[in-house]
């Protein structure tokens, strides 16, 4: 889920465009390697998912603290997060490439869709998003605890509702994290900055593969 990323200090004196191809280049190797990932992982058990899951969030906090002292490492450790992530989503992804194709193909291109038409929004608008910031934030939690009660407790359409839900939350925080990349004067941030839009595209995928896909409650 999302990482609330603090950006570094040092490194300034760059140009925004600059700073957004790095970054959009950044995004763009991530989601190769997470395919990579996918495609290594599309025979593992759900078991060696998680461990991959677990994995990758630990690459991600580490960038945190890396991203200051070797912009290599963060770079690497950006690697090995979208990897990773292709890993642990593997199974998910194998089990829709068998049963709903369709439904992977639906989601990428309403994930484009989403993701370009927020992005530009948020990086061209200069109206301060730090309150849409908060408030995603916390919208995101009590959509987790949401989801850990519908485990337990049968609520009409719950899936459908977290998946809504989900993309309204997410829209937020792409708005937010395009409007820091335009801000931005820090080529140090640039991986930073990647994790999140990142992290952004792949729940995005993710809730509209389970709307397209046509779980049932």
């Amino acid at each position: 889920m999302y990482e609330p990323t603090t950006i570094p200090r040092r490194g300034y004196g760059i140009s925004t465009n600059t700073l957004f191809a790095r970054t959009m280049t950044y995004v763009a190797a991530t989601a190769g390697l997470f395919a990579l990932g996918a495609y290594i992982g599309r025979d593992m058990a759900h078991g060696a998912g998680l461990i991959a899951f677990i994995a990758a969030f630990v690459a991600l906090i580490a960038m945190r603290f890396t991203a200051e002292r070797s912009p290599e490492a963060t770079v690497a450790l950006l690697g090995a997060f979208g990897l990773l992530m292709g890993i642990a989503m593997a199974p998910t992804l194998a089990y829709y490439a068998t049963a709903d194709p369709q439904a992977l193909w639906q989601a990428g291109g309403a994930t484009a869709l989403f993701i370009a038409t927020l992005g530009s929004i948020g990086y061209a608008t200069d109206r301060d998003l730090s309150g849409v910031a908060r408030a995603s934030f916390w919208a995101l939690i009590a959509l987790l605890i949401f989801g850990i009660v519908a485990i337990f407790v049968r609520i009409p359409h719950s899936s459908v509702i977290y998946s809504v839900a989900g993309l309204v939350i997410f829209a937020g925080f792409t708005l937010v994290d395009f409007q820091r990349l335009r801000r931005s004067q820090n080529i140090v941030s640039a991986p930073l900055l990647a994790a999140s839009i990142f992290l952004d595209i792949l729940n995005v995928f993710m809730f509209f593969l389970s709307l397209f896909g046509g779980r049932r409650d």
